[in-house]
């Protein structure tokens, strides 16, 4: 784990390159129109059938951290594309507005735009795509698993594929990837791994969401708003959270992001910062909150149709058997079987 000098340091430079990001936008403003010209130009050609997607063999080893810098999307033939692209992954409730449901970002849950380590970071995933999803079932591409999120944590609906947006949130995740070895994982990427054999006790959890989480996210977990009415922290439960086929609405999917990237600051557990929750700690509060009211994902009960479901899995599954003949008839299967 970095010290805290590496992590105010890590943040500083997050915050420089964000704003320098900002300052590029009046020279690198995609333009949608340039993309939508050129998919009217071949929309009238036969469609040829995609080849099936081949799953990418398994990282044969580690790279450390490295995010590249906004600053040179300046160089980069597709800077503003690519730039375009971070942008709908930071302020996604309000540039696809048509297509999230809840009062997220996809910054909400990979922090900093994916530039943040143990926080689901962006930083070498692309790398790793198309990948088998058990969920699933099936081998999936990037789109397909950032269609995935749109769905679940922004219960909302997918993006199409062949959209300006879409393709600018491909390049974003191709250019966070550019430097990462096609047979490599980045140290650090992924949330932390909270061992299952941990027992939650969600009355402790509500407890120490209290006194360590309420600050940001609200007593009721309805998030805080700036005075422009924007959410600054999103909120965890409620008709504005992310729905129920969520991962983060897994109590240990939420606990390695709680150990990894939460409290952001907590001032009566000094030195203030992140990572100074226990695995324990970390495992209370989030299945406190992950099991808290959230909207429904119907369709979730067809996931793990081949089995594996993890065991912090809060609905019925097909699969299980468990379902009962109410919930199958109000969830119509997903589009490809996601």
């Amino acid at each position: 784990m970095q010290n805290s000098k590496t992590k105010t340091y890590s943040r500083a430079n997050l915050s420089m390159r964000t704003l320098l990001a900002a300052s590029m936008l009046a020279g690198l403003a995609f333009q949608p129109t340039m993309v939508q010209t050129a998919l009217a130009q071949t929309a009238s050609s036969p469609a040829a059938a995609a080849p099936p997607l081949v799953a990418k063999p398994k990282p044969t080893h580690e790279v450390p951290f490295k995010a590249p810098d906004l600053a040179s999307l300046a160089h980069e033939p597709n800077g503003a594309e690519i730039l375009y692209g971070y942008r709908l992954m930071t302020q996604t409730k309000k540039l696809l507005p048509n297509n999230v449901g809840a009062a997220m970002n996809c910054t909400s849950c990979h922090l900093g735009g994916g530039f943040v380590p143990h926080s689901s970071a962006f930083v070498g995933q692309n790398a790793l795509y198309p990948m088998y999803n058990p969920r699933a079932a099936r081998v999936v591409s990037m789109a397909d698993r950032i269609n995935g999120c749109m769905m679940r944590s922004m219960n909302g609906k997918p993006i199409p594929k062949n959209s300006p947006e879409m393709k600018a949130m491909l390049a974003f995740m191709a250019w966070m990837a550019k430097d990462v070895p096609a047979d490599a994982k980045v140290k650090g990427a992924a949330l932390y791994k909270i061992s299952t054999s941990i027992k939650p006790d969600p009355v402790r959890g509500k407890a120490i969401y209290a006194e360590r989480c309420a600050a940001c996210h609200g007593i009721d977990g309805e998030g805080s708003k700036n005075a422009k009415g924007e959410y600054v922290f999103p909120p965890l439960w409620g008709a504005d959270s992310f729905n129920i086929g969520a991962g983060m609405a897994r109590t240990y999917t939420a606990a390695g992001f709680v150990k990894g990237a939460m409290p952001v600051a907590d001032s009566l557990h000094p030195p203030t910062g992140v990572g100074r929750m226990s695995d324990q700690d970390a495992v209370d509060v989030a299945d406190y909150f992950s099991h808290q009211p959230r909207p429904d994902f119907p369709a979730a009960i067809y996931d793990w149709p081949k089995g594996g479901a993890p065991k912090d899995v809060r609905y019925c599954l097909v699969s299980l058997g468990n379902c009962t003949p109410a919930e199958i008839a109000k969830a119509p299967k997903p589009p490809g079987g996601k």
